[in-house]
């Protein structure tokens, strides 16, 4: 796909794409599975990784056949998570992506957030970073029927943004995301996130390795 003649909208994911966070996501989920006594590979965490966390729940307690509920893993989670969250003051946002997102913003571009972390974990990103200001719209695709890699939560974001999907743009940094955009019918930038080696990025229409690059672009 050739990428829109005019950009009227940015559709971002936000872990790994707005903020460094998959390590402390990473970490969450890895406390979670030896609290219920699994053992992820690499391989199969790779499969999660841009899924909403029930979606990603789901999917271990029917491929280890647990007798749990996902909704109750979701929370033990995001306990954990939370818990890195609040603590670890190392947290930033990824290098280079709050000038773009001013930049985007100042030259009068429409701003929407699509992410499959939960509401609650994306206003606690926003309002730690300052973010709110920026952006037209929020969609959290734990709120939604299905999780990326299907693209309902693209196609939501474009008519939230009040964008033709011609006009619009996704920056992702997970295979699911690239996959969800593509489908989606939605030109994508696969944002090579140095923590997210184990993601291709083969199927994104343009893969970029920092933010300067796509502030040329747009």
């Amino acid at each position: 796909m050739k990428i829109p003649k005019e950009i009227k909208c940015i559709i971002f994911d936000m872990d790994g794409v707005i903020i460094d966070s998959e390590e402390i996501h990473k970490k969450a989920y890895y406390e979670t599975f030896i609290s219920i006594g699994v053992d992820v590979s690499e391989e199969l965490y790779k499969t999660l990784t841009g899924s909403s966390t029930i979606n990603a729940f789901q999917k271990l307690v029917k491929h280890f056949k647990l007798e749990l509920d996902p909704e109750d893993l979701v929370l033990n989670k995001r306990k954990r998570y939370v818990n890195f969250f609040e603590n670890d003051p190392t947290l930033h946002l990824v290098n280079g992506v709050e000038e773009l997102i001013k930049h985007s913003y100042n030259r009068g571009l429409t701003l929407v957030l699509a992410s499959s972390s939960a509401m609650v974990n994306i206003e606690r990103v926003f309002n730690r970073f300052n973010l709110n200001s920026y952006f037209t719209a929020k969609i959290s695709g734990a709120d939604l029927t299905a999780s990326k890699p299907h693209p309902e939560i693209f196609e939501k974001a474009a008519i939230l943004g009040n964008t033709k999907k011609e006009n619009c743009i996704v920056i992702e940094d997970s295979d699911n995301g690239v996959k969800a955009a593509n489908d989606a019918g939605i030109f994508v930038f696969g944002y090579r996130n140095p923590m997210a080696e184990d993601q291709t990025l083969e199927n994104a229409d343009t893969v970029i390795n920092n933010y300067s690059e796509l502030i040329k672009i747009i």
